[in-house]
């Protein structure tokens, strides 16, 4: 919510503090660095699997919306554990039209946070919280969504760019 303070969780980047550099490769082998889209806004998401109910709503709301993104000078990147092959697939079975990197240590969603213990019937695991970063041209982080709920996800994502842009 606007102009609700955020609580982040333990390693949560805050907005206004530089974002985490990082390089992943993508589902073809490219390597992808954060320095690579200086000047651009990145949407940077994680998800927690391919091909699943929810991340498949999320990655194709970010594809139907990739012409409005680009009007916007902004860039989407998607990460999650998955592997190449898994992320090639997905890319391929739903026309996804931005990268998907793979993050198979999660040393990048631990370094934002993203990673984080979960809970299911009362069962402890880690894994990833869906969060999303929309980090500027300038490489801070302008805004943090956390624990995201994919329905209105990517329009609010539009909006927030479209405001600050």
């Amino acid at each position: 919510m606007p102009g609700k303070p955020k609580t982040a969780e333990p390693g949560m980047i805050e907005e206004g503090q530089p974002a985490p550099a990082f390089t992943l490769k993508d589902q073809d082998g490219q390597t992808h660095k954060l320095s690579d889209y200086h000047g651009r806004w990145v949407v940077l998401y994680f998800y927690p699997r391919d091909n699943t109910p929810g991340c498949t709503i999320q990655a194709c709301g970010f594809r139907d919306n990739h012409s409005k993104l680009e009007k916007l000078n902004a860039v989407v990147l998607g990460v999650s554990p998955d592997d190449e092959k898994a992320h090639q697939k997905f890319v391929e079975k739903r026309k996804l039209s931005f990268p998907l990197l793979v993050d198979p240590d999660q040393a990048i969603a631990t370094k934002y946070g993203a990673w984080r213990e979960k809970k299911l019937f009362a069962k402890k695991y880690m894994g990833i919280v869906r969060t999303t970063y929309l980090i500027d041209p300038r490489g801070k982080v302008a805004r943090r969504w956390d624990k995201v709920k994919v329905a209105g996800h990517v329009a609010d994502v539009i909006k927030t760019i479209s405001k600050a842009g």
